[in-house]
């Protein structure tokens, strides 16, 4: 499986909202993101739907180290 298609079952969450924000930020924005954003953009996706939804649409900070710049650029999604 490429690395992409691994990424993109990856962003296929249990919310509609959350499937179309990552999906929408994997095609448009991942491939510009240095090694490091692409790393905390994984790491993020290991997180549950809930505390991604909660971090993505604002209602909380965000809690997983070193990722503040990739969630920011999702909440713009």
């Amino acid at each position: 499986m490429s690395e992409m298609n691994r990424l993109r079952w990856k962003c296929r969450r249990g919310t509609l909202e959350l499937d179309l924000v990552l999906q929408q930020f994997l095609e448009r924005d991942y491939a510009a993101l240095d090694r490091p954003a692409q790393q905390a953009f994984e790491t993020l996706l290991e997180s549950g739907d809930e505390e991604l939804w909660a971090m993505v649409s604002g209602e909380v900070p965000c809690s997983v180290p070193g990722c503040h710049l990739v969630v920011e650029r999702l909440c713009a999604c």
